[in-house]
């Protein structure tokens, strides 16, 4: 079940990464602007370099690379023995969870705009945190057959 429900992570993480996060606009009568991490990426490529690479390797690079050392794990092509380094990957990962929530408060705390969440920011915290839980289910399974 667990080698099932990470290898669905790989075809979801994709998904979450074109879904619309939120939809914002300026003024309250103006229609709202989807915003997914892609085009959040895309902008910020253009804007800040530095920022970029961070948010890209929290956003795309740690929770995928996280799911595919699961995955490898999960078929006894890699040694349990990586997990801390897994572990960290997922750490990582959450950060740009905080990253958006951050972003969305700040947004709504100026009050000149509106900012509203979609579904891509739910799959994609459901992707974040069902990895957390893979990981962590996958551990106490190791653990219990090295007993």
């Amino acid at each position: 079940m667990l080698r099932i429900a990470n290898l669905a992570l790989l075809v979801l993480y994709p998904l979450a990464w074109w879904a619309p996060l939120m939809r914002a606009g300026l003024l309250p009568l103006f229609s709202l602007n989807e915003i997914s991490v892609l085009k959040g990426l895309q902008s910020l490529w253009a804007t800040d370099i530095f920022l970029a690479l961070v948010v890209t390797l929290f956003a795309l690079f740690a929770p995928y690379l996280k799911t595919v050392a699961l995955a490898l794990v999960h078929f006894d092509l890699l040694k349990p023995s990586v997990l801390p380094a897994v572990h960290l990957l997922g750490k990582l990962a959450m950060a740009d969870i905080f990253l958006i929530a951050l972003y969305i408060t700040l947004s709504k705390g100026i009050g000149v705009g509106r900012i509203e969440v979609a579904w891509g920011l739910y799959l994609f915290t459901a992707c974040i945190l069902s990895s957390l839980l893979i990981s962590y289910k996958t551990e106490q399974s190791i653990q219990r057959s090295d007993h």
